[in-house]
């Protein structure tokens, strides 16, 4: 555009020119060898002009002859050129839709027709190619070939970083992340690697150094970044607490204030406040942990913060926390454990029936157990509780990549994957509970076959009494089938004494007379 203004400016002055030399009319007197020329003004003007532009063409004519080789060569070289991108751009895509074939036909015409050393990207399409056709070793080859270049030397590194985690070799990877890490520390995948690495040998100040290099380059957001320095200050804290506590209580209180909600961060802070006899700010510190996601560390920690007071007291503050986090099994369990320690039976009782009943489960089962054994010592009921607890779903634990452990830890044993541990039930015994005093709407017993019984007699009458009417008589329409061979019938015998497991404390005898009311009988 500023070109074509240039042209219009140079044909407007000319224009200018011709009108201010018709405006004032001359002659031009030429004398050479004798002879004397004479022209007007405008006729030499035009004469000049139509000189020099024919002498521009000429030259500009000549130069095109003189140069055309090289403009020829160029534009094959350039046509040629284009294919092979043309030729290298339909191979990447294939390569990224799993089309070996013409990935690898299309690297090799690439490879024909632009210079592998001026387009590295051939590499990496000969690379991709290999990996699809199965030839990971000299995929490998062709990445270790890529650090010599050092344009190329973070995507070999790249290459044989994925190798390595295919293979499973966490030690090779983690190597290949470090250098790539250490020429770029921009990017993710790299710092991820090296920060698990460094989590693992416990170099928490190297890990919390490379989150901040993330933070400042802002690979990661603020919030993200936040939760991450929160784990491992928290971590480092833990590692700390009885070898060097004035640094495990900076790291702690750090972690807490980045991260308030966070359970660890919080128990660990409230350790550290607890020692140095700051009960008010510890408790704070639980309380807000508390109200985000009860845990049974913090109300351990919470109720059990003063070691001199009395049973009553602790239950006081269990009472205390139960009101910031109401209609929660956590708080009722809370309540139930600290008044079973201040022998208030029937408040631990009521505490612990409560949780059962908001979520059934092992814990609440089990804390039953304790309730009963110690207000009336009653084996039976309290096998009964334990039986409950046996099959009801397991209680929350810290959970990550299937692992289940009792404690927080800040990577995951199986991946490393930082802050990889979350608070839930594990779900391998995750079922529905089925109470022992729920009986089914109607119970069939089905009779004994005689062995004198006919071979033609296919079908057996049993006649049942209904709940409902207990006076009717009902015969069912489908038959009986004899029972298969080598499984004997049930028989209904009210006197037969019932076969019980060493601990199986039988049943109550009003209950067995109730229930034998309803049962269906033989006539």
């Amino acid at each position: 555009m500023i070109r074509i203004l240039f042209y219009l400016a140079i044909v407007f002055a000319l224009g200018l020119g011709f009108a201010w030399l018709a405006d004032r009319p001359g002659d031009m007197v030429v004398t050479f060898s004798g002879y004397q020329y004479k022209v007007s003004l405008m006729v030499a003007a035009v004469a000049v002009t139509a000189i020099v532009a024919a002498t521009m063409l000429s030259w500009w004519l000549t130069k095109a002859v003189w140069n055309s080789p090289f403009t020829i060569a160029r534009h094959f070289r350039a046509r040629r050129r284009d294919r092979g991108y043309q030729a290298l751009s339909t191979g990447m895509i294939a390569a990224g839709a799993g089309d070996a074939a013409l990935a690898r036909k299309k690297n090799k015409e690439a490879a024909k027709l632009i210079n592998s050393d001026q387009e590295p990207l051939i590499h990496l399409l000969d690379a991709q190619a290999s990996l699809l056709e199965g030839d990971h070793d000299t995929a490998r080859q062709k990445f270790e070939a890529m650090l010599d270049d050092p344009e190329m030397r973070l995507l070999g590194l790249r290459g044989l970083y994925l190798e390595a985690e295919r293979l499973g070799d966490r030690a090779a990877a983690r190597h290949y992340a470090g250098r790539a890490a250490g020429l770029a520390p921009q990017l993710g995948w790299a710092a991820d690697s090296t920060l698990e690495e460094k989590t693992e040998r416990g170099d928490w100040d190297g890990a919390l150094a490379l989150v901040d290099a993330q933070k400042s380059t802002r690979q990661i957001e603020r919030e993200v970044a936040n939760n991450k320095r929160s784990v491992l200050l928290t971590a480092k804290a833990l590692s700390l607490l009885e070898s060097d506590f004035n640094a495990a209580r900076t790291a702690a209180l750090e972690a807490n204030r980045l991260r308030p909600e966070f359970g660890p961060a919080a128990t660990v802070a409230a350790k550290a406040l607890f020692r140095q006899n700051d009960v008010r700010k510890g408790s704070k510190v639980l309380e807000t942990a508390w109200k985000a996601e009860p845990l049974p560390d913090i109300a351990e920690l919470y109720v059990h913060g003063r070691p001199g007071d009395a049973v009553l007291d602790r239950l006081a503050r269990a009472k205390k926390l139960q009101s910031l986090k109401q209609n929660h099994p956590e708080s009722s369990l809370a309540v139930a454990r600290a008044a079973l320690e201040a022998q208030d039976y029937k408040l631990a009782r009521s505490e612990a029936e409560a949780a059962a009943r908001m979520q059934p489960r092992e814990g609440a089962y089990l804390l039953l157990a304790d309730i009963e054994e110690a207000q009336s010592g009653d084996q039976g009921k309290v096998r009964q509780w334990l039986s409950r607890a046996v099959r009801a779903p397991r209680d929350p634990a810290w959970v990550a990549d299937g692992v289940v452990s009792e404690r927080w830890a800040p990577f995951s044993p199986v991946t490393g994957r930082l802050d990889a541990f979350a608070w839930k039930a594990p779900e391998e015994r995750l079922g529905h509970l089925i109470e022992q005093d729920d009986e089914p709407a109607e119970r069939v017993s089905i009779p004994s076959i005689a062995a004198a019984q006919p071979a033609g007699d296919d079908i057996v009458d049993v006649i049942v009494e209904s709940d409902a009417e207990p006076d009717k008589a009902v015969e069912p329409s489908k038959p009986v089938p004899p029972a298969p061979d080598g499984i004997e019938a049930l028989v209904d015998d009210d006197k037969a004494e019932p076969i019980r497991l060493p601990d199986d404390p039988g049943v109550d005898p009003e209950v067995e007379r109730e229930n034998a009311q309803k049962r269906f009988r033989l006539f």
